[in-house]
């Protein structure tokens, strides 16, 4: 399956997420996107940070997150999961051994059903290496 049949079926066609990126680990390369979704290089390199922050209280959680232009308030970050709400809507971004999925849930998407959806993709993705 190439990365923009995950983008566009294992996730956007889901329902539970209306928007999604896939970039390379570093973070230095978009290799799929959903239309109209765009996460500037200064926003995927804050992602990017904050998976390399070490601290208990990683930055992100203290200043929130910008994807696509918005704030989001980071209510979960660990070395590979990162959760952001901005009011009923918010962003998943997991991180895989190769790839860091970016996603987006508008509001009539509970939150919950939105991270099962990305994290089962991630942890596919993880188990045949990428």
């Amino acid at each position: 399956m190439s990365w923009q049949a995950y983008v566009d079926t294992s996730l956007v066609a889901t329902g539970n997420i209306d928007k999604a990126a896939i970039f390379n680990s570093e973070g230095t390369s978009v290799w799929a996107s959903s239309a109209g979704f765009a996460v500037a290089p200064a926003e995927i390199k804050e992602v990017v940070a904050a998976y390399k922050d070490t601290n208990d209280v990683k930055k992100v959680q203290s200043e929130g997150l910008r994807i696509g232009g918005e704030r989001y308030v980071v209510i979960k970050a660990d070395d590979r999961s990162l959760y952001g709400k901005k009011g009923k809507e918010g962003i998943v971004i997991v991180k895989t051994i190769q790839a860091i999925l970016v996603t987006h849930y508008p509001e009539s998407v509970q939150p919950g059903v939105a991270t099962k959806t990305v994290e089962e993709l991630a942890d596919y993705l993880t188990s045949v290496g990428y």
